[in-house]
Parts: C-alpha cells; structure tokens; sequence
C-alpha cells in the first residue's frame, strides 16, 4: 500500500468516486472543497490518498492555515464540520494520519486537527468533544411532520405562519440577501464573517446541491440560510435572521420552510450544523424533536504542546468580541474576512 498527494485530473476522478462508492464519506470529503479552499481562502491543501493494488483504499484532505496571531495548523477540514480520513480499513487509517503526522512536522505545524462525526481509530491523538451535530428527519408530507412536532414548536410555527412570512429556496440569485443578512447577523454575535467570494464558490463548485433559503417579511429579506445537500442529507451550514424581526419568529419559519422545501426535493435528513453543548442554539436545535451527533476532534500535538483553543468562548477573546459587536457593519464585512479566513 502506498499513500501520496492526490494532485492530477485522474487522482481527482478517483478520489471523487471513493467518495460516491463509500458510504462513510460526507459532503466534507468531495474533491471540490481543494479548489474552494485554495480559491477562497488561497491556503494549499494537500489531499491524502491511499492506494493498494491500483484500488483507492482510503483518504484524508488537509489544508495549512498560518497567521502571526492564531499560529500555524494543519486542519481537516477547516471551517466545515467534518472531513476526517475515511479508510477501508483501521490500519490504513492509521497509515492516513501516520502520514499527515510527518506532513505536519515537516511543515511546522503548531498542532494538526482532524475532524470526526465518529470515535477515532488512532488512539494516540487527544480528543475534544466540546460539540455536536444536531439532526432530525424531514419528509414530503408537511402535514405528518407539523404533527409530529413536540406541541410547544408546533405552536411556534403555526404563529410564524400567521406573520406574513414568504419563503423561497434558490441558488446563486439568493446570494446578496443571505450575505447581507449573514453580514449583520456575525457582527452582532461579535464574530468575523467569512467573504462573499466563499459561498460563491460552494455554488460554483457544487451547484447541483447547493441552495439558498430567504425568508422575507413584505417583501424585505428578513432570515436566510446557506444549505449544502449530498446523497439525501441536507445541511444548513449557516444561518441568520435580523434581530429586530425575531419577536415574529423568522427562525422558526425558516427552519420550518427548510423541512418543507427539502423534504419534497427528496431529502430524508436535515442537519442543524454543529453547536457546542448547553448553548442557546443548542437548545433551539433540539426543542424540534431533534437527536444529537457526536463530533470528534482529533489533535496531533508537539510534546509538551496543549490543545488549542481558538474559539469565542476562550477568556482571551472576550473584549475582542465585544468591540467588534460595537463597530459599522461596513467595517466588518471588509475587515471580517481577512480575520476569519486565519481561524479553523
């Protein structure tokens, strides 16, 4: 067996169909995420892959990110909730991140993170389990699934639905409404936002099953959400409302026209996306009847190094965030990303 970078048009062709053919790949491991890194963020990437008697046997995609501020890291993937190696077999796992072990030493990497939506197989990487994935089952018949509401969240959408909400899902010409939106939304929260330039490549990178759902309120774009769909699992990899409308609840008919208008596309799962445990979106995900998915994140580490933590919730952040929840929305959507690209 022999593991190496996947670089050409024929390596790209195969690592995309190990990823249709194995049913514990994810929308994470698509081939198309190294251009839209590279693209959007122009970090390199560097795409593992395992092979044995010519047949793909395993992959793992990691992108370098380095800034004088956050430190210098190898993550799999990066600002996704997922990606970590998927193999035929435990051993070739252990050859996957035996690699990207020497790949992280050799480019000095602070630390090397791995991204699962399972326990990993490596028992010599240390573990944060600090999120989850919140999922719940959609369908066709928007009756059936009302019904099958817990009452409270069955009540808060029957009043959402009372408010003059109109919802649509689109592709490419929702852009500008979700990102204005989104824009707000980050700034409030005191968080960098990601660039348009981003999610315009998801769409042109994936434009089968990338969607763009826009609620409006008379007319005006109130709450949207940016979804990612593979095999019939559709992710809502982010989403935001105006403040000044949430007394209307346009996150509840958000979500609830997301149920709507996937379910009768096809769609069986929706995934609310990660949430770190006990939080106020945590609880919001769950109250709709939801089950949780653990999320592993793996570390390689130098010795003597401790686990990272470059998160909102990290003390040393606190008056950063608050001055930022202060300065003009102009201000952070051009300053935003040029932070937010540096973060995992």
């Amino acid at each position: 067996m022999k593991v190496f970078f996947a670089n050409s048009s024929d390596d790209a062709r195969r690592w995309q169909q190990y990823v249709e053919d194995n049913p514990d790949c994810t929308h994470y491991h698509r081939w198309g995420w190294k251009q839209v890194i590279e693209t959007s963020f122009r970090w390199p990437t560097y795409f593992l892959m395992a092979e044995e008697e010519g047949q793909v046997v395993g992959i793992l995609p990691l992108a370098l990110q380095s800034s004088r501020i956050f430190g210098r890291f190898l993550t799999s993937l990066p600002f996704l909730n997922g990606g970590g190696p998927v193999a035929r077999t435990g051993k070739v796992e252990e050859d996957l991140v035996a690699a990207a072990i020497v790949l992280a030493q050799e480019l000095r990497a602070d630390h090397m993170e791995l991204r699962y939506r399972r326990e990993p197989q490596p028992g010599n990487l240390r573990t944060k389990m600090t999120k989850v994935a919140v999922v719940r089952p959609v369908e066709a018949d928007e009756d059936k699934m009302l019904r099958d509401l817990p009452h409270k969240v069955r009540t808060d959408v029957r009043k959402a639905m009372k408010s003059d909400f109109t919802a649509e899902l689109v592709g490419e010409t929702g852009l500008d409404d979700f990102y204005r939106i989104f824009s707000v939304n980050m700034r409030n929260l005191g968080t960098p936002a990601y660039s348009r330039n981003f999610f315009q490549e998801m769409l042109n990178t994936f434009p089968a099953e990338t969607y763009i759902c826009v609620i409006r309120h008379h007319g005006k774009p109130v709450a949207a959400s940016f979804l990612m769909g593979f095999r019939r699992t559709i992710e809502a990899g982010w989403s935001s409302s105006l403040q000044e409308y949430l007394a209307l609840k346009p996150n509840v008919f958000l979500y609830w026209s997301i149920f709507c208008l996937t379910g009768a596309r096809g769609y069986r799962t929706f995934d609310f996306g990660r949430s770190s445990v006990g939080s106020g979106t945590h609880r919001f995900k769950m109250q709709w009847g939801s089950q949780e998915i653990p999320l592993y994140w793996a570390y390689w580490l130098p010795d003597g190094a401790s686990l990272p933590e470059l998160n909102p919730q990290n003390p040393r952040y606190r008056v950063a965030i608050w001055l930022w929840k202060h300065l003009p929305v102009s201000l952070t959507t051009w300053a935003g990303p040029r932070i937010v690209r540096c973060l995992p």
